[in-house]
């Protein structure tokens, strides 16, 4: 018994001075942000635990809608979708207009809310800038295949996380001055759309909780899989 106090005693010591190394961190970089417990807020750059603050959306639909709300996102509410074990009852479909968006192709995105709340973090903090920087043109839409698909992992028993709207794959990007940058034809290369593409990727990689691209496999050849699966809140993360 004793012993297992003097665990207990030293667990606890070990958590406080890592909560104030994380405090004091915080506070001399001035970011805030990057603290576990300080409260999301779409409109600030990306933190420390941003990827797992927009994770622990998916169990809270209210809290995420106030949060598009707030940061200046338009959005239309869908109605729940039950299927057996798929559906969803937090999906949203991005609407015209709201702040900094950017319109999807085709127009009638519907994706669960975190995913949504994911792809507005990562297209003001990553895509444009991005775009900007090594391609000198600011994109003006984006190409997907889709969010909500009832069906497992390709080869695989288990249900992916499209069944419940909790995915998104990217298939490419317009930009202003016409050109139009896509997985399958520029993934690969030394050249700005080449590397365009990777830096979008690994910047998902610090929002969603799964990120896989061409470098994964063959059945990811022609665009990005983003997903807001819930193991994402405990930081558990793949990234390829």
């Amino acid at each position: 018994m004793r012993t297992l106090r003097r665990l207990i005693g030293s667990a606890t010591i070990a958590a406080i001075l890592l909560a104030g190394a994380l405090l004091l961190f915080a506070m001399l970089r001035g970011r805030p942000r990057d603290l576990p417990w300080t409260p999301l807020d779409l409109s600030e750059p990306i933190g420390a635990f941003t990827g797992r603050k927009l994770a622990g959306l998916t169990r809270d639909f209210p809290k995420c809608r106030a949060l598009l709300d707030r940061a200046g996102v338009h959005y239309i509410v869908l109605p729940p979708v039950h299927a057996g074990v798929c559906g969803y009852a937090d999906g949203v479909r991005f609407a015209p207009g709201g702040s900094r968006r950017i319109p999807y192709s085709p127009a009638d995105l519907g994706t669960s809310c975190p995913v949504a709340a994911g792809l507005s973090v990562w297209e003001w903090n990553v895509v444009q800038p991005a775009a900007r920087r090594l391609l000198g043109s600011p994109v003006v839409a984006i190409d997907h295949y889709g969010s909500y698909n009832c069906r497992p992992i390709a080869g695989s028993s288990i249900w992916s996380e499209h069944a419940t709207a909790d995915a998104i794959d990217i298939a490419g990007f317009r930009l202003a001055d016409g050109k139009r940058i896509t997985v399958a034809a520029d993934w690969k290369g030394n050249g700005p759309e080449a590397t365009f593409l990777h830096q979008v990727r690994n910047g998902a990689c610090k929002l969603f909780a799964t990120t896989l691209s061409p470098d994964y496999n063959a059945a990811h050849r022609d665009h990005l899989h983003l997903d807001q699966a819930a193991r994402g809140e405990f930081g558990w993360r793949a990234c390829r």
